[in-house]
């Protein structure tokens, strides 16, 4: 039996850490990207069909570029705020590196070849690019933002025309949007850049991400100058800084709109906005006034828990996969490493399972240091989270896991101790913390295998347990997960050992699950 396909949906959309969303349509298809920061492959790419349900479909960045600077974690560096467009035939995505650059890669279909990362522009603190090409005119340009920790600038968008062919920039730029002149505005980022109505139209978030509004703005030529409204702000809502995102035109003429919400913990999630087109928003500025035509976001500027879904084909419901059995030792495209992978730290078989290599490392009593972590986005509802664990590696402090990480972190696995037995050791590191401490007494492990469990809680309060196989115990205290520098809680997968020679053995993980609490 078709399951019933509910008349309305409700924000979330995208309800995990999918930070700094664009979206673009080509045909019947909905296609977007969100920042990845340090962790490869990066740029994930989602598919939908009707603006509410999607499917993670793949990645356009294997490492990230240059190679040797995410070698360790950075969760405040790497992949800030892509653009995603499809222009003459292929699809595009800029990104901001803030210690590099602007970056591109572009592709013939959404699933890839992805060409390697192109630099269009370096320098420090550029960020949140987007580029237009403007279909009347032939002429390409594209904005950006600027991060003031690498430039001393921020508040500010700078525009450039481009080559059409997106490999690089023809002039030094000019600020097209100075936001220090606007009244009450700060933190001004995020461009999204339109054409729409005759009007070049830039949709950009201001005020932080935590209690911040969405601005348009739009002007007669590119390089302004531009008038001002707000569009989308919190209100009487619970959405708290409604943030960046993008607008999006179905082939039957409605318009949505898909920005992100910050929750803390549990990271950024997406929200789905209907759009028209009308004399909304808030002026904040006596210019904006004359003339009509401005977006209308939300609810008449109020961010909507539930609407009508889009007048699209009725689609079964969907999500990123999360689940996995590891088939062949390979592992979904929910995962991804915490740094750029190097060859050997999974390794293929004939059987299910992932088969982690205990990673040598002189830093492994923090594993916010660790490359070698596979991760995956906490989801934002309860959730319980399970996972079969076997270690394998006979080195003595060889070790094993399943983590929430964040500023804080905190884990659950196997040991090897110095006269070989297997225990059952909890941990937790604090965020100012640089070693772990104990989080529960360690248990001994005689079959060295263990099922691990953590139910998280409203709050992203995580409980923590485990099965060695006499029925499920408790352990420790509950912990309250923290983000992890620009990004929500991870949670992680990994294999350890302490610095020595040659291999150290490796750990297998079997049926990892996350359901409902």
């Amino acid at each position: 039996m078709t399951p019933e396909i509910a008349e309305t949906y409700t924000n979330p959309v995208l309800n995990a850490d999918w930070s700094d969303p664009d979206v673009v349509r080509v045909g019947d298809d909905f296609y977007l990207t969100a920042s990845s920061f340090g962790r490869a492959p990066g740029l994930p790419l989602l598919h939908s069909r009707d603006l509410v349900n999607w499917s993670l479909v793949g990645h356009a960045l294997p490492r990230l570029e240059p190679a040797q600077a995410y070698a360790t974690p950075h969760q405040d560096r790497g992949v800030w705020a892509p653009s995603l467009r499809h222009h003459a035939g292929r699809f595009w995505i800029f990104w901001g590196d803030p210690d590099h650059g602007i970056f591109q890669v572009n592709a013939p279909d959404i699933r890839g070849p992805w060409t390697a990362p192109h630099l269009v522009k370096a320098g420090k603190g550029l960020i949140d690019p987007c580029p237009l090409w403007d279909e009347e005119t032939g002429e390409a340009y594209l904005a950006h933002a600027w991060a003031r920790s690498r430039s001393g600038i921020k508040n500010r968008l700078t525009g450039h025309r481009m080559r059409p062919d997106g490999t690089g920039l023809l002039d030094e730029g000019k600020v097209i949007v100075d936001a220090d002149h606007l009244p009450g505005w700060f933190t001004l980022e995020g461009p999204k850049l339109y054409r729409h109505d005759g009007w070049f139209w830039i949709l950009a978030p201001a005020g932080s991400v935590e209690t911040g509004w969405q601005g348009a703005f739009r002007s007669r030529g590119f390089f302004g100058p531009y008038d001002e409204k707000v569009v989308l702000e919190q209100k009487d809502t619970d959405v708290n800084g409604p943030h960046q995102g993008g607008w999006v035109r179905t082939a039957s003429g409605e318009d949505w709109f898909l920005h992100f919400q910050d929750r803390g913990a549990y990271g950024r999630v997406v929200h789905l906005q209907p759009m028209t087109w009308g004399t909304g928003g808030t002026s904040r500025s006596s210019e904006a006034e004359s003339g009509g035509g401005w977006p209308v976001l939300g609810d008449d500027g109020a961010p909507v828990a539930e609407h009508a879904r889009p007048a699209l084909p009725p689609q079964p419901p969907a999500a990123p996969a999360t689940d996995d059995d590891f088939p062949g030792g390979r592992f979904g495209r929910q995962w991804s490493w915490a740094a750029n992978p190097r060859d050997g730290w999974a390794t293929q078989h004939s059987g299910d399972g992932l088969r982690l290599a205990c990673v040598r490392s002189a830093d492994a009593h923090d594993l916010r240091e660790q490359p070698n972590v596979l991760t995956q986005r906490l989801p934002g509802d309860p959730a319980v989270i399970e996972v079969e664990l076997r270690l394998d590696g006979e080195e003595p402090g060889a070790r094993a896991g399943l983590a929430v990480l964040g500023d804080a972190y905190r884990w659950i696995g196997l040991e090897r101790g110095a006269d070989g037995t297997v225990e059952l050791v909890h941990r937790f590191a604090e965020s100012v913390a640089k070693a772990e401490r104990d989080a529960d007494r360690p248990r001994p492990a005689p079959e060295g295998r263990v099922r691990l469990r953590i139910e998280a809680g409203p709050g992203a309060r995580c409980r923590f347990s485990y099965d060695l196989g006499d029925g499920p115990r408790p352990s420790g205290q509950v912990f309250a997960a923290t983000p992890w520098g620009w990004v929500g809680a991870l949670l992680g997968l990994f294999a350890l050992a302490p610095a020595g020679q040659g291999q150290a053995g490796a750990a297998t993980f079997t049926r990892f699950r996350i359901g409902p609490l």
